[in-house]
Order: C-alpha cells, then sequence, then structure tokens
C-alpha cells in the first residue's frame, strides 16, 4: 500500500516514519522545502538511533528511509496512494483548503484522514464532495513511539472507511480505538479539556502556585505537572484548543486568563524560552516548592469520570475505548472507567458538585447519569448497539455463533471449551498476558460456579490463551485506598478457594508465565503440569508487595516453609523443569505437546475415576491439612462409608472383576 502525509512537521514526521517502518511506500509532503529537510534530518536520526539500540538490524534503517519519497508538489504525493494522512497546523481554514484540493486531485476510493486533535471531522470534510471518504485518525505525539490512534467518524464516514481504517492503524503497530461520533477532542483531549480549564482557574483564583500543584502532580509519580507540560506542548496551542472548546463545547473553556496573558505578551513555553517558567536553558527552570494540598486527585478523577460519562451518554465511544485511550494517551496506568468502577456514585456526585460550586464552573456539574444515580450501568456498556436492543445482562456475556454456543461459553475475559469425554477448558482470555483484575476475578468467580454446577463436566483444564498462563495482577489497576486493597486482596482468596473447593479436579496448564497472581491461581489447583522452559514464580516483594491471593500459605504447605521463604522472599523466577523437582507441578510437557497431553491426563482421570470418590478425596486432603490427624481420620471413616453405597462403588468392582473399563455415573 501507498501514504501519502501531508505536512513534515512534528507529526507528519513521525506519521510518515511509522508507515515506512511498516512496509507502506510514503509519499511526505510540505510545501516549505526547509521543513523537509528538517524531516528527513529527523527521520534518519532516528532510525540511527534504532540501529544504536537494537530495535532494528543494520540496513534497515536505509530500507525505511528508502521507501520515503520527500517532495514539495501535493499533485505528486497524492499520485497512486490508497491513503491519504493530513498533518498540518490545528487551523481550521488551512484543513479545509488542503482537503478541498485533494477531493479533486485523488479517486473516490482513496481514503483521506485527518490527523487533527480537536476539530470536528465534519468541519474539515465542509468543501469535500465525497464526505463519506473523510475520517479522523488521530496519532499521538511522538507518533513513532505512541501507541495510541483514535479512529474518528464522522456522521458522513461510511462504515468501509471506518473499518479500513482502522484495520490500517493495527497494520501499523498501533492501537486503535474507535470513536463513534463526531466530537470536539475526540476521546483523550475531550477528557483533558476541564482538566486543563480547572488547572488556569486554579492559577487564575490564586489557590496555589503554579510549581506547587506541578510538585503536587510529581510526588504522584507523573513525569511532568500541569504547567510545566502546558509549558512544553505550547501555550498558543493551550489556548487555541481551549478557544475552540469554548465555541463547541462551553463558553466556560474561555476562562484561561492567566495563560492567556502569557500568550498575548508572547510568551509561548519550551518554545519561546519563557512561559509559565524559564525555558532559556532547555529545561524547564522550576522553583521549589512544597506540593499542595489545595488539589486531590479525586478533584482530578471526578472532573474526568465526568466528561467520560458524557462520552458515553452521547454514544461517542464505549467504556473500554475511552479506559484504552486515556492510559495510552496520557501515558497512564489507568484511565477514568477504573476509578469510576472502584468509586461510588455519590462519591463522585458530591465531588463534582462540590468543585462546581467552588469553582463557579457549569462544566464540573454532575452529568445526568451521575446525577440519577445510573452511572454504574453506562460503565457495563460494551456496545450501544446492545444498549438499543436491551439484551438481557446475561445474554450479553455469552456470545459466538449457535453452533458454537454448545461447545463454549464466552464471558468478557475468559471462555469455556466443552470438550468431549467430561472436560472442559476454562482459557483466560485477556492479551497478551492475561494480567488478573477486578473484571476476571468476577469472570472467574461466575465460571466456576458454572462448571460447580455442570454435572456433564468431571474435570477442569485451567489454562491461558496466546501460549501464556497468567503473569499476575494488573498493577495498573486503581485501588481507591488501603482498606479497598485488603478486600480486593480478599475477594482474590475467595475467588481462588473456589478453585480448591469445586467437586471436579483442577487442572493448572501452565505455559511461559505463571507469576504473581498467576501462580497463586495454579496453586489453587489440585494438578499442575507445565513445559520445561515457564517462568514460575512470586515477585511480588521486589515491587514491594507480598502474595496476597494466598500464595504465603498455599506454597508454604505445598513444599514446606524453607523451600517456600526462599521462593517468596528472593522474588526469583524458576522453570517448569525446577517447579517439577521441587514437587510444585507433577508433570513437565514440551510446548509442542503440552495441550495434547495435559487433555490426555484430563481424560484418564475423567474416565478412569469416580466422580464422588475424587470429590470425598479431594475434599480430605484439603481438610486434613487443617484439623488434627484424629478428626482428619474421622472425615476419612464417614467418606468412606458414604462411598459404600454408592452405584460408582459396584460399578468399580464389577469392572474390576470383569477386566473391563468402569463407566462411572456418579451415582
Amino acid at each position: 500500500m501507498k501514504v501519502a502525509v501531508i505536512g513534515a512537521g512534528e507529526m507528519g514526521r513521525g506519521i510518515a516514519l511509522v508507515f515506512a517502518s511498516s512496509k507502506f511506500e510514503v509519499a511526505l509532503e510540505d510545501a516549505f522545502p526547509q521543513a523537509l529537510e528538517k524531516a528527513k534530518a529527523y527521520i534518519e536520526e532516528n532510525l540511527k538511533r534504532s540501529v544504536e539500540k537494537g530495535n532494528i538490524k543494520k540496513g534497515e534503517d536505509q530500507e525505511i528511509l528508502g521507501r520515503i519519497k520527500f517532495t514539495s508538489s501535493l499533485e505528486e504525493a497524492v499520485k497512486g496512494v490508497d491513503i491519504v494522512v493530513e498533518a498540518v497546523p490545528e487551523i481550521v481554514n488551512l484543513k479545509q483548503e488542503i482537503f478541498e484540493k485533494l477531493d479533486k486531485l485523488t479517486p473516490e476510493n482513496v481514503i483521506l484522514a485527518t490527523n487533527t486533535s480537536n476539530i470536528k471531522i465534519s468541519e474539515i470534510s465542509k468543501n469535500v464532495n465525497h464526505k463519506e471518504r473523510v475520517i479522523g485518525m488521530h496519532f499521538f505525539n511522538p507518533a513513532n513511539r505512541m501507541k495510541l490512534v483514535e479512529v474518528i467518524k464522522s456522521e458522513y464516514t461510511s462504515d468501509e472507511i471506518f473499518n479500513k481504517t482502522f484495520e490500517i492503524s493495527m497494520q501499523i503497530g498501533k492501537v486503535p480505538v474507535k470513536v463513534l461520533k463526531d466530537s470536539p477532542g475526540f476521546i483523550v483531549n475531550r477528557i483533558n479539556a476541564p482538566d486543563m480549564l480547572f488547572f488556569c482557574k486554579i492559577i487564575d483564583m490564586g489557590i496555589a502556585k503554579p510549581e506547587e500543584v506541578d510538585a503536587f502532580a510529581k510526588e504522584q509519580g507523573l513525569p511532568m505537572g500541569p504547567y510545566e507540560l502546558m509549558d512544553f506542548v505550547g501555550l498558543d496551542v493551550v489556548i487555541h484548543s481551549m478557544d475552540y472548546y469554548a465555541e463547541t463545547i462551553s463558553p466556560e473553556y474561555r476562562e484561561c486568563n492567566f495563560v492567556r496573558e502569557l500568550v498575548n505578551k508572547g510568551f509561548l513555553g519550551k518554545k519561546t524560552g519563557k512561559g509559565i517558567y524559564d525555558w532559556s536553558s532547555g529545561r524547564a527552570n522550576i522553583p521549589k516548592a512544597e506540593p499542595t494540598d489545595k488539589v486531590s486527585l479525586m478533584d482530578l478523577f471526578s472532573i474526568e469520570i465526568n466528561e467520560a460519562i458524557k462520552l458515553i451518554e452521547e454514544k461517542v465511544a464505549v467504556p473500554d475505548d475511552i479506559e484504552t485511550a486515556v492510559k495510552l494517551g496520557l501515558n497512564r496506568p489507568f484511565g477514568p472507567i477504573s476509578v469510576a468502577k472502584s468509586s461510588t456514585t455519590a462519591e463522585i456526585k458530591k465531588n463534582l458538585e462540590d468543585l462546581a460550586s467552588r469553582f463557579k464552573v457549569k462544566v464540573f456539574e454532575p452529568t445526568e447519569s451521575i446525577k440519577n444515580g445510573k452511572m454504574k450501568e453506562l460503565l457495563n456498556i460494551k456496545s450501544f448497539q446492545e444498549e438499543s436492543k436491551e439484551k438481557p445482562k446475561e445474554a450479553q456475556k455469552s456470545i459466538g455463533t449457535v453452533s458454537e454456543a454448545k461447545a463454549v461459553r464466552r464471558y468478557e475475559t475468559l471462555y469455556i471449551e466443552k470438550m468431549e469425554n467430561y472436560v472442559a477448558k476454562l482459557v483466560l482470555n485477556r492479551p497478551k498476558h492475561n494480567l488478573i483484575n477486578t473484571d476476571l476475578l468476577n469472570d472467574l468467580e461466575a465460571a466456576i460456579k458454572e462448571l460447580w454446577e455442570d454435572k456433564e463436566i468431571r474435570v477442569v483444564i485451567i489454562t491461558g490463551s496466546n501460549e501464556n498462563f497468567s503473569a499476575g495482577a494488573e498493577l495498573s489497576q486503581f485501588i481507591p485506598g488501603m482498606f479497598d486493597f485488603v478486600e480486593y486482596s480478599r475477594k482474590g482468596e475467595r475467588v481462588f478457594k473456589l478453585l480448591q473447593e469445586i467437586p471436579k479436579v483442577v487442572i493448572a496448564e501452565i505455559k511461559k508465565y505463571a507469576l504473581g497472581g498467576g501462580f497463586e491461581m495454579a496453586l489453587s489447583c489440585d494438578i499442575r503440569v507445565s513445559t520445561p522452559d515457564a517462568q514460575i514464580g512470586f515477585p511480588e516483594v521486589t515491587l514491594g508487595l507480598i502474595p496476597a491471593w494466598s500464595g504465603s500459605q498455599r506454597l508454604a504447605k505445598l513444599i514446606g516453609m524453607s523451600r517456600a521463604a526462599d521462593l517468596i522472599l528472593t522474588g526469583r523466577k524458576f522453570t517448569g523443569k525446577e517447579a517439577y523437582e521441587m514437587g510444585i507441578v507433577t508433570h513437565v510437557y514440551d510446548n509442542d505437546k503440552v495441550d495434547s497431553e495435559t487433555i490426555k491426563l484430563a481424560e484418564s482421570i475423567s474416565l478412569g475415576t469416580s466422580p464422588i470418590a475424587v470429590a470425598l478425596a479431594k475434599r480430605l486432603i484439603n481438610r486434613g491439612s487443617e484439623i488434627s490427624y484424629d478428626n482428619g481420620l474421622e472425615m476419612e471413616s464417614l467418606a468412606a462409608g458414604i462411598l459404600y453405597g454408592t452405584d460408582d462403588l459396584k460399578e468399580g468392582i464389577s469392572a474390576m472383576l470383569q477386566k473391563r473399563k468402569p463407566e462411572f455415573q456418579g451415582k
């Protein structure tokens, strides 16, 4: 495929590099020859560093560079292309003029994409005859390093162009999110907009100094505070965006007096050497200050949640895409959806009402769904088509074709695959490392209970998709406070205990990684098998944590206190082969045979043992380690007495005497 990138500035050159690195033929166009020269120098330097770091092989840099043609002719740039990506400055008239020309210079089947960060796509396509092929393709700066691309559909964009642009975004190694409705700022910048207004009001009202707020932000682990970031981006860019939001969302966005005064004086931040801070040395000279106590994280979280809920109400984007966009676009460990799920609607509502009153800003007032206590309902929406059809919640969780539904039961983060001979696979499905979060724990709990009641299943294999078991807990998940983390820990313990208590044999099939919470899940199973090179362990202490989903207790009981202490207190990883030698796993299978061999093991148990005997034996093993020896013997004799009256015992003895395989019925 061939792409034309219009505009060789900071964004355009990065976008050209992304496409060329993904083996697209690229024409990079700019009316100013000096811009093309700077772009070429930037790309050459970037490729040189990539070779030095080992990211690409020597020689690949020249191949990539060779795929980029630099030109000052728009007509020449778009000749024979499949897609055009415009990346000129955020000036509406300029973009409209370029798209009017592109509409005339290219065939109707060529995708015309704009990299605008704020402007509505329908506004940019105003003078285009074939508006159905105009779409937003918003990269983030620096384009060659940031993974996110917002793919934005205007009211005119065809489904074919929308889907094709989404696929192209994946082809070039990006993580695209769907913006389903044309809206100013789309997802990331729209959610960031009230944050910017908040910080403008903080400084205009004299509530705190910029350096005090930035010190607070850095104390929370952010690389830059909000005012340093404004300077870095350019105060003129900030004001331009705020003015656009004032025109399209609310006039209140124009209330940014201190920053506007600096712009009027020509102090634009890093680009001019002075802005909120002095940048004459190339870096922000920020006065030393104590972090302010006038700002709280929940202020910002509440504002962002409010805006995210507005996007869902307006059907601009679904919650999962909003979460992904904010995480990737703002380089954060979690987004507003995670925080909202971990907060109460009443708490968010009160925070917003207080902020709106304190700053006299209506933008901060809680949106209708928060006012009416319906925030949590919106957070669970997976698609607006499903919402409009008003499917039952359970039906929404079960997907797949009609024929598939008999064999596969799908949840959001895992699926159950029913196999022959009373065996089921429970597969964790959160690519690529199957990290465990609240959603997965909820789905796992529901799946175990479903299997518990399924009389056709006797053995459950638990494993992960993508040739991976689980690399542990998703540490970026937002947990509000210490007590909340205690309850999160207890939840994991309770769910994993279900694996121990389910009256069926549970086999953990370990591949690639079984770390932290993933290892704890495996320890909760009855039998563990592994590939020889799987990486297993508890790295928690190296992160300032401890195994908190029963691992500290289970491992010690399994291999003894001394060995467990060595593994837990050092945080070291060990292989599946080493785990076998320590007695943690009972079988080691080659990577290419682990699936088939695990199924054989499961079938040998499901067909060769009595389900009732297995369930009682499992209970005796688990309870026996927790009670006195005499009480354990008492339980054993009672279990034996129960089994003595079963049909399975009669069948087992008959089969033995007749020298045939038993056919147990679990009765």
